[in-house]
Order: C-alpha cells, then sequence, then structure tokens
C-alpha cells in the first residue's frame, strides 16, 4: 500500500526535480563571478608646475581649443595593435576619461610653463586672446609589432592668428616609448612618457613660432611646416 507522504516535506521526485532546477542557475551565476574581473582605469599624468619669470611685456595670450581625435581614439578604450591598421582594445582596462578630454588641461599647464605667454586658456571661455592652438591626436595606441611592445602618441597641432584666421605654422609630433610591460599597464606608462615628450615638443615650437621682437610689440613668426 502506497503511503502519503509525509506532511510539510515534498515528495522526493519533486525535490529532485527542484534540485536539477538550480544547478544551472548556480553554475551560471559561479561562471558570471570568475569570467568578470574588475575594471581598471589609467589616467594621463599631470604636468608638474615650474618656476618661470613673469611674461615679457606685450607676451599675446594663447587660446587653446578642446584637442580633437581621429576616428576610434575618441573613446575611453585603451587602443592596441598586433597588426597593422587593425585597432583592438583591452576588454578590461579602460582611461578614465576620453584622451582628447584628458589632453587640454595637459597642454594648458606644458603652455603655463614656458612663461611665454601672458595666459593660456583653455576654452570655451570668454578670454580673449590674439593666437589660438588647434589640436588632434592622430593616435595614441599600445603597439604589439616588435620586441619590446612600444606606446606611440601621434599630436597634430595649428596656431592660428585668432584675429585674421591666418595660420601661422603647423606640425605633427610623433614620439614612441618601449613599454616597461606587454600589459596595459606597462603599455599606459609608456603612453604617459610619450605624451610627455610631445608636449615638450610642442611647447617648443609654440615659443619659437610667436616671437617678440625688442620692442615687445606683438609679431608672429613666419609659418612653419
Amino acid at each position: 500500500m502506497t503511503h502519503p507522504p509525509s506532511p510539510g516535506r515534498a515528495p522526493q521526485g519533486w525535490r529532485t526535480i527542484a534540485g536539477l532546477l538550480l544547478l544551472p542557475l548556480a553554475a551560471c551565476s559561479v561562471l558570471r563571478t570568475a569570467a568578470t574581473p574588475p575594471a581598471s582605469f589609467y589616467a594621463l599624468d599631470t604636468v608638474p608646475s615650474a618656476l618661470r619669470a613673469p611674461a615679457p611685456a606685450g607676451a599675446p595670450t594663447l587660446l587653446v581649443t578642446p584637442p580633437r581625435a581621429a576616428a576610434g581614439f575618441d573613446s575611453p578604450h585603451i587602443i592596441y595593435l598586433r597588426e597593422p591598421h587593425r585597432l583592438d582594445y583591452f576588454a578590461h582596462s579602460e582611461w578614465v576619461d576620453p584622451p582628447p578630454r584628458m589632453l587640454g588641461p595637459l597642454l594648458v599647464a606644458a603652455l603655463q610653463n614656458t612663461g611665454a605667454f601672458h595666459a593660456v586658456v583653455l576654452l570655451p571661455s570668454t578670454a580673449t586672446g590674439q593666437v589660438r592652438l588647434d589640436t588632434e591626436i592622430i593616435r595614441l595606441q599600445h603597439e604589439f609589432l616588435g620586441h619590446p611592445s612600444r606606446a606611440r602618441f601621434t599630436l597634430r597641432a595649428t596656431l592660428v592668428d585668432d584675429k585674421t584666421r591666418r595660420v601661422l605654422g603647423w606640425r605633427a609630433f610623433d614620439q614612441s616609448v618601449a613599454a616597461t610591460g606587454d600589459d596595459p599597464a606597462g603599455g599606459v606608462a609608456a603612453a604617459n612618457r610619450a605624451v610627455q615628450a610631445v608636449l615638450q615638443e610642442l611647447s617648443n615650437f609654440c615659443v619659437e613660432t610667436l616671437r617678440l621682437p625688442a620692442d615687445n610689440t606683438l609679431h608672429f613668426g613666419a609659418a612653419t611646416d
């Protein structure tokens, strides 16, 4: 004779079925936890302040437009290359902000450190100035095309007379620095060194292109290419 199940307890068959239904859920939870490591975020280093003498009388005010970036380099993704012309990005490592947004304040700080300008202002601003600097990031990437891997930063800069819109000079700056490791952290460290080197070259270019004669009246040097 079949006995009814004990009060408060599910039949054995139902307990077995319920257990089998829960197994996929538990497995998914374990796999999701194991397959999703925490994201890492990286930044470009700030430019150290430098002690400098006051700008000379008649020094121009330099307006810096927000940097732009070529397609693929205008997001927080950290780009790398394992073969030419193919852009990939690290899945769990990112910049804290898109590179153009990080670069703007660094440009201002580096140019202020030259002591050659009355002021350096990042636009938009209500300030007016005589000269405008336009920049575009051509590439900022970790290249695995040789050993050691390298970080490469290329920036195009154009100086413009803000009143007449005449181009005073332009140049492309390119730096490639060996990475300390074949991982995002190693690439970011090398990228920071490349960016700092380009900022120094850009500062020198701006100072050399814009010259003040002995009478301290504003004068622009010849266009540079």
